[in-house]
């Protein structure tokens, strides 16, 4: 498996603690995204799109546990029924705005991520692919109307 990095984003969150944990928590935080020279040409067409889905490496996330405490809730969890960073393959996914592309840096908005994040990849968001009409949220159902007030903490410092 080969996976490198096509960019890296850029956020006003320098540390876990008490950074947004879902973009929602983040809303009209601003960031950018710096796209790496041999990947300029992929950003072709992409200003078309409102919202994009960023797949991101956890560089500073060691470790794991297949269970866990998240950060919406008080009971430990199956890591795989989480968003928590601490996972076997550390990669993360967000929904941000894209605001603005100008030259070969995307400015967005709704960033939860720490800055200096390595990018993996971008996909446009597109409502009809990626909107699921019939959604059941588990155990997240009552926890996830306060993901607006939620922050990080450090029970995922290794």
């Amino acid at each position: 498996m080969n996976i490198i990095p096509i960019g890296t984003i850029h956020t006003p969150f320098t540390t876990p603690e008490n950074m947004p944990i879902q973009p929602p928590g983040a809303a009209g935080v601003k960031g950018s995204i710096e796209i790496f020279e041999d990947y300029w040409a992929g950003i072709k067409d992409l200003d078309g799109f409102s919202h994009i889905l960023l797949l991101y490496f956890f560089d500073r996330s060691t470790g794991f546990d297949l269970h866990l405490v998240p950060f919406m809730d008080k009971e430990p969890r199956g890591v795989f029924a989480t968003r928590a960073p601490r996972r076997p393959n550390p990669i993360g996914l967000s929904l941000v705005q894209l605001d603005e592309i100008r030259n070969s840096t995307l400015y967005i908005r709704n960033v939860d991520m720490l800055d200096g994040t390595p990018l993996l990849d971008i996909k446009p968001y597109v409502p009809e692919f990626d909107q699921a009409l019939q959604v059941r949220t588990g155990w997240l159902k009552q926890a996830r109307k306060t993901v607006h007030e939620r922050r990080s903490d450090d029970r995922f410092k290794q």
